[in-house]
This record gives C-alpha cells, structure tokens and sequence, in this order.
C-alpha cells in the first residue's frame, strides 16, 4: 500500500484498467472466440506496459495540493479513460466507429447504461463481460472517491450536512483537505470498500445462478445491479431466465445504492437503528410504498373499466412490477421489471414512464453509485418547505427537533437549492445543445434527464416510443457524452476547481 501511494493517481488507474483487459481475453478464449481475446490480451498487454513506464518516469512525484491535483483527476479520468477502455471494444467489434465505442465506454463507466447497440447479439460475450465489468469498476471509482475526495471536501452532497464551506473542507478534521494525504485515504478506503463491493456481488451472483440464470448474464446483471449501470447482455431482465426469483434478489440488493449507511462499517457497529434512523432511507422507503401504490391504481381503475379487475395474478403481478421498477430507477440503475409490461396488458393504459423519468431525476443516496440529484439534498428541501408552511401558521414559532434538523433546514436546504439551481441550468444547456442536433423537444428532454441522471435505459420508457442512441449522430454522440461525464460528477465539483482559493491552500 505504501508502494502505491507514492505512484500518481491516474497511473495506478491505468494500470487497473489495463490489468481487467485480461479478463474478457480469457473468457474469450475458454469460448474460442480468439479475435476478442486477442483484441483484449493485445490492448491489455500495450497499455499495462504504458502504466508502467509512466509510473518508473512518476514515482514519487508529489504536488503541493494533492487535494487540488486529485479533484483535477476525476474528469479527467472520466473523459479520457474511456479512450483507453475503447481501445479494445473497438477492435473486438470490428464494424463500428471509434466514436460509437468511445460513447459506450463513457456509458459504462458513468454507470449510465446507454448503449449504441439496440441488438446484443451484435456484440460477443465476452464484449459485454467487458460493458459491465467497466461500470462496475465506475460505480466502485465513484464509491472510494466520493469518501476519499469529495466528503474531505465537502462536494458530492456532502456539502448539505456540514458546515464548513463548499470545496474548502474542514480545518481540523481527521479527512481534513489542508492534512490528509489523499493518496493514503484513497487505498485505504478501497481496501476497506473492495471486500464489501465484491462480496456483495459475488453473492447477488451466486443468488441469480440459482435462479436458473446463465453464468455470463448472471455475472453481468449483477455487477450491473451493484454499480447501478443497468447493462444487461441480453436487452433487459425481460430476456433473462431467472424470472421472478432473480429480480426480487435483485431488488433486496438495490437497497445498497439508497444510502452510504448500508455499507459503512459504523452501520455494523451501531446496528439498524442507524438505518432507521437514516433520512435517505426513510424519504427512498416513503417513494417505494407511495409511488406505486398510486401506479398501480391507476391500472386497476383501468382494470376496472375493462371487467378485469378481479384477476389476481395480474393484479400482483403489475403490483411488483411497480414496486421493482421504482426502486430500479430511483437507485439510477434502469432496470424494467418483466412484469412492467404486464400491468399495461392487464389494464390497458399505458405505462407512465414519466414517473420514471422523475424518479432518475432524484436519484439514491449521497456517496453511493446512483446519480440523480441524491436523496438527501430532497430531504433538505421537503424539511425547509414544512417548516416555512408551518411559520404560515406559527409565525413566531421556533423549530426544534436538534442541531443536525435545524442546520438541514437551514444552510442545508440552502446549498441544496443552489444544486437545483446549477442542475437545472445544466438540463437547459444540454437541451439547448442537442436541439441544434434537431431532435424533437420530446427527446431531447428525455435523453437530456437520462445522461445527468447517469440512468441511460430510462429513454426506453420514458417516452410513449423508445428512443434509440443509435440514431444520433456524431455532434449528438459527443454532447451526450460530456453531458453523462457531467451528471457524474456534478457541477459543484467543476465549480470547485474554478474557485481561487482553493488553489490558493
């Protein structure tokens, strides 16, 4: 560990990306595909060789603001990796454009889940172990470096429960932005995270292969399901033969994107009474048990005018459907229960994917892998909206419920209101770019929520005919491209490098 701290942070990032080449080489060679593993082994191999060289030519280098040099890190990495990961994808597949591959690269490893690639049989197996296998390593990129670099810095969501100023972090604290040594904090979340990361998908993988799942896809969903990225080699769950039994493991493993108090060693400690206690969990509980309920009455009353509305099994059938689908897309991960569809048939209206679309735009919790806006920048802003109505009331009353309620009532609500503010600007500017495009306004503000939101399957749904990334051209490939890179790593974060001060420590 020490060895590694003293190589730069996108070198040891290189070296990673180059080593997990390796594994799709050889899952192409134990199904005799040779050209994906040769495409693989060979991109694998050259790039590793890079990382090296780079690193004998770096080592020991150390900035003056290993804060400041990490932050720059993030969107570069996020809009340069994806060159490197495309590499090989690119000579696997063989009829595609550079471009196409760079686009699915920066799709997976944003863990949005936008694919070029409406029919799965055009790409090998082994090609999309590699999809899934790039968002999984995103979504665990985004879990060490939320705790490592933004949460020092108060960025990320953080920035609603402290009280210290926005992209500065704190004076005195153990994660201190002016004390810590970024690098050290890197490994040693990642070595506290990697066991909890990988464990739980080793085990949502063992779940769904007796589930009567395929090996491969089994894997592939359930690095997906973790990493909230939503890619499935075989289109959607739709396609899978794990059934109901996969999906409601799935779900019970969807709860991990909610909130951070899910995988926290202080939650082992401390019991459940801190999830109960968690804001972000009780507000993701309250949209589970609200929203489709409303859903599915609205397909019963549709039920009801076409005299199907005792049938049962259609009945819970579009119920779960509802529940899973919710939860999916409010964790950002895209995932269409099977049943979905079904409560369309059942009451014969269709399915408002609106819903959906809002529900992405919410997203999960703060310091997990699901985009979105995050849960508790929400509960900053419903605590502040109930406590004005009741000063309409109460005019002179004085809010209590503790210190933490009335700081996220306060400046919690207000730093939250300023993201909603940044988010919605950088909605119109998206919208702005990819109707120069002519794409219809419809569109264009489905595929704009769905690249900011990190949730690409929601334009499936969403609208009332699915919308296909295929038929975008090259400037609409490019705009949604920095548009996922931004929904990544939110505009705060940008903002933060543009501060002087912060150059200035």
């Amino acid at each position: 560990m020490r060895v590694l701290a003293k190589f730069p942070f996108l070198v040891i990032l290189i070296g990673i990306a180059s080593a997990a080449m390796y594994l799709p080489a050889i899952h192409a060679v134990s199904i005799r595909d040779h050209h994906t593993a040769r495409a693989f082994f060979y991109s694998g191999t050259l790039f590793l060789f890079f990382a090296v060289v780079l690193g004998l030519s770096s080592y020991q280098s150390r900035p003056r603001n290993l804060a400041l040099s990490h932050l720059i890190a993030l969107p570069l990495f996020f809009t340069f990796m994806p060159f490197l990961l495309a590499f090989p994808f690119w000579e696997a597949v063989g009829n595609t454009t550079f471009l196409n591959a760079y686009f699915e690269m920066v799709s997976s490893l944003t863990t949005t889940g936008a694919t070029l690639f409406d029919d799965p049989a055009r790409l090998a197996p082994s090609v999309h172990l590699w999809r899934a296998l790039v968002g999984w390593m995103g979504g665990f990129f985004v879990w060490v470096t939320a705790l490592a670099i933004l949460a020092p810095l108060n960025l990320g969501g953080f920035e609603v429960i402290s009280s210290q100023t926005i992209g500065q972090g704190t004076k005195h604290d153990a994660l201190s932005v002016r004390t810590a040594n970024t690098r050290e904090l890197l490994l040693r979340f990642s070595g506290q995270l990697l066991p909890i990361y990988g464990g739980i998908t080793g085990a949502l993988w063992l779940l769904l292969i007796l589930s009567g799942e395929e090996r491969l896809i089994a894997v592939c969903h359930a690095m997906s399901v973790i990493a909230t990225s939503g890619i499935s080699p075989v289109g959607g769950l739709e396609n899978g033969l794990s059934g109901l039994p996969g999906e409601l493991f799935m779900f019970l493993f969807l709860g991990f994107a909610l909130s951070r108090q899910t995988f926290t060693p202080e939650t082992g400690r401390e019991g459940w009474g801190r999830l109960l206690r968690d804001p972000e969990i009780n507000l993701g509980l309250a949209c589970l048990a609200v929203i489709p309920m409303l859903l599915f009455l609205r397909h019963w009353l549709g039920a009801y005018d076409v005299d199907d509305q005792e049938n049962t099994v259609a009945a819970l059938r579009a119920l779960w459907g509802s529940v899973f689908s919710v939860l999916s897309f409010l964790t950002t991960t895209g995932f269409v229960s099977a049943d979905w569809a079904d409560a369309r048939v059942w009451s014969g209206l269709q399915t408002p994917g609106m819903v959906l679309l809002g529900l992405a735009l919410i997203g999960g919790g703060v310091a997990t892998t699901a985009g979105g806006v995050k849960l508790l920048r929400v509960y900053a802003l419903y605590k502040h909206g109930v406590r004005e109505m009741d000063k309409l009331v109460h005019p002179s009353s004085v809010g209590g419920a503790g210190v933490f309620a009335r700081h996220i009532r306060r400046r919690g609500a207000y730093v939250a209101w300023i993201f909603f503010m940044m988010f919605a600007l950088s909605i119109a500017l998206i919208m702005t770019l990819l109707s120069l495009t002519g794409l219809h306004f419809e569109d264009v503000s489905i595929l704009t929520v769905a690249a900011l939101s990190t949730t690409g399957p929601v334009a499936q749904v969403a609208g009332e005919v699915p919308i296909s990334f295929s038929e975008l051209d090259s400037a609409g490939k490019v705009i949604l491209s920095g548009a996922m890179i931004l929904g990544r790593l939110e505009m705060l974060a940008i903002i933060a490098l543009l501060n002087p001060e912060f150059w200035r420590q």
